[in-house]
């Protein structure tokens, strides 16, 4: 299946917020402030879905409403960009209902993370369109610490060239949304090689544990000559690097993980609890994963700042076991 990528972004065009996982009317209007100032400095018109702040007792809208605002975004042709307003829990719900032959045919940037994974997943797997893991809406009112994460929207979104991806000099994995002066921002030691090696292919994945709710499914995509880009979220239970431990093992048991390509692994948050001796463990006790390279604590997830990627893109990976990585992203 050859990958469909959406034409890029340009000044004056229209960027389409709407709220497939949870509502926005979870986010403070100090915060949506801030992020619509920023996405016009861009020069992008920012427009919403008319049930984004419709809220029931999940924090989320109905089916019906998220369907809607996801069809009429893409049937819009004024609308060039469609924004998740924050991830979730029950994006899922959608699969079965979505009209993927209007996608088809009305190509366009579709972006989230986290929950909005299975989503993304899910669309590029039935249009071939690549779809992107990457910032929500509400990531825009972050006030420190964001540069990063808006230079690489710019990069994949504003230009067609490759992207070599860099590590952020610092990270942060506190609650920016409620404190924006209190902030704690750790150095960046840059990527962590588990297996040394080289790799091309097609970039699949986003979060772990949404991943895993479309195995068994017709809505995950093929393993087949994947560069696997993974990264889980703390729920700050103490169970965290187990639950990591066996959603890893049963990805690894799909019958096309034998053509997974190398694993790509977004940096955990401190409340995770994943050391690097754990880390290391887990991933020696898969003899499955003995012969791919696998780098870590890369700059996506659940802490901030992250770089945008796509799903459905290329992606060439070239680590070696002292610690210098080149990770390439093809953008058109």
């Amino acid at each position: 299946m050859k990958s469909i990528f959406p034409d890029k972004l340009k000044v004056g065009d229209e960027i389409r917020i709407i709220a497939p996982s949870r509502s926005m009317g979870i986010i403070s209007s100090t915060n949506r402030a801030l992020a619509i100032k920023v996405l016009e400095s861009l020069g992008l018109q920012v427009t919403f879905g008319q049930q984004v702040d419709e809220q029931d007792i999940m924090h989320s809208s109905s089916i019906e409403s998220r369907l809607t605002d996801l069809h009429e975004a893409f049937a819009d042709p004024n609308v060039k960009a469609i924004l998740a307003v924050i991830g979730g829990y029950n994006s899922n719900q959608l699969l079965d209902f979505i009209d993927y032959n209007l996608i088809k045919q009305k190509p366009k940037i579709f972006c989230g993370f986290s929950d909005i994974t299975a989503l993304g997943n899910a669309i590029y797997h039935h249009t071939a369109l690549v779809t992107y893991s990457g910032v929500h809406f509400s990531s825009f009112a972050m006030q420190k610490g964001f540069e990063y994460s808006l230079e690489h929207f710019k990069k994949i979104f504003f230009k067609a060239d490759k992207i070599s991806l860099l590590p952020s000099k610092e990270w942060s994995d506190d609650a920016w949304y409620l404190n924006q002066e209190k902030r704690i921002f750790h150095p960046n030691h840059g990527y962590k090689v588990i297996n040394a090696g080289q790799a091309e292919g097609k970039i699949i994945g986003g979060n772990l544990g949404t991943f895993r709710l479309l195995c068994g499914t017709p809505y995950k995509p093929t393993l087949d000559n994947a560069i696997l880009f993974l990264e889980e979220v703390s729920n700050a239970s103490g169970t965290d690097v187990y639950e990591f431990d066996r959603n890893l093992q049963s990805l690894i048991q799909d019958p096309h993980f034998a053509k997974v390509r190398a694993i790509v692994l977004g940096r955990f948050e401190n409340s995770f609890g994943m050391t690097n001796e754990k880390l290391r463990y887990i991933l020696s006790t898969k003899s499955a994963l003995k012969t791919i390279p696998i780098i870590a604590d890369v700059d996506f997830g659940h802490t901030t700042p992250i770089f945008t990627f796509p799903i459905g893109g290329l992606c060439r990976l070239h680590a070696e076991a002292f610690g210098n990585v080149t990770l390439l992203l093809e953008n058109h």
